[in-house]
């Protein structure tokens, strides 16, 4: 991807968590979380991110804000992620998360809490903020007479579309979306979901997509990264992915949703009852415990991400020593 096409560069991005065991005094246990992660987003591009709970997903996500540490390279727009440019990366990328209800103040009115960002980094007047909420409350479907209501006035739905307005306000590049319509209704969550697709097309706004539903995923985004145990094992466009699922553990996501026929399958449905191999133990492919294909290279050999796409076709990644998909 040429470098002027490219919104945000992931560059061997690994985090750990610390977790103490053993009580008060006992030591400490490093778990790995993100694995030397790496992928390329487009100016404009809807992005997904999927995988199970504990994948790695939201950390990705969090690291690319800037609310966490890691090592390796974030770059957004051409710039480099970095505490000391926490104000000028905030209007580069902002967030929509799972929970509207956490994320908005209920001692504020809805007005006040649009307004802020501007308050805080200090752009227009007084009249030129409010008229700037007016125009993002009607870009998230919502009247400007909103602005006088209070957070608890509002249905879930309402919720979070003031938490994408308030995302808006800075005008940024990039939105990242972490399970943001889980907590929703399916009504409504397909409401925001097409809310994100107007914004897309009549701003150009590019969309970190973060979800464990691939029908979703596959319904909003033009590209698909599937992530396992802080890996990426899977990355390409989302018509590619569906069509012709390359890696065993995304075969697995795609027989788990409902409505989806997968005519091959590599390994058993019921793979909750397959234990998962110990982290400690496994030093080749992660998914190896879980997968009936698995050969001595697949358990002994750590497997790097490799082309599966024709030539002159659009990248296909995967991570998997399997000759035969």
């Amino acid at each position: 991807m040429p470098e002027s096409e490219m919104l945000l560069q992931v560059r061997g991005v690994s985090n750990t968590y610390i977790t103490q065991v053993h009580g008060v005094w006992g030591g400490k246990n490093i778990k790995p979380v993100l694995d030397r992660v790496d992928l390329d987003m487009r100016h404009g591009e809807i992005f997904g991110l999927v995988g199970e709970s504990g994948c790695g997903k939201t950390t990705l996500g969090r690291s690319i804000l800037g609310l966490i540490d890691y090592e390796g390279d974030i770059i957004i727009d051409g710039l480099r992620q970095d505490k000391k440019q926490r104000r000028e990366m905030a209007r580069k990328v902002q967030a929509v998360f799972q929970d509207p209800s956490g994320s908005l103040n209920p001692a504020k009115r809805i007005g006040w809490l649009m307004e802020e960002p501007l308050r805080v980094h200090r752009i227009g007047t007084k009249q030129e903020r409010l008229k700037k909420v007016d125009e993002a409350l009607r870009l998230v479907g919502l009247d400007p007479s909103y602005k006088a209501r209070r957070v608890q006035e509002l249905s879930g739905g309402q919720k979070q579309r003031v938490c994408i307005g308030c995302a808006l306000m800075l005008e940024p590049k990039l939105i990242i979306a972490d399970e943001a319509i889980s907590s929703l209704d399916v009504s409504v969550g397909a409401q925001i979901l097409n809310l994100f697709q107007d914004l897309h097309r009549r701003l150009g706004l590019a969309l970190v997509f973060i979800s464990h539903n691939l029908k979703v995923v596959y319904y909003l985004c033009d590209r698909i990264a599937v992530m396992y145990r802080g890996q990426i094992v899977e990355l390409g466009d989302a018509e590619a992915i569906y069509a012709a699922p390359a890696h065993p553990y995304t075969r697995l996501l795609l027989d788990a949703a409902p409505g989806i026929d997968i005519r091959a399958s590599f390994f058993t449905s019921s793979y909750q009852e397959i234990p998962d191999e110990p982290e400690e133990t496994a030093s080749g492919c992660r998914f190896a415990g879980r997968c009936t294909r698995q050969t001595r290279a697949c358990r002994d050999t750590p497997q790097e991400l490799i082309s599966i796409a024709p030539p002159r076709e659009a990248p296909h990644l995967v991570r998997c020593c399997l000759k035969e998909f």
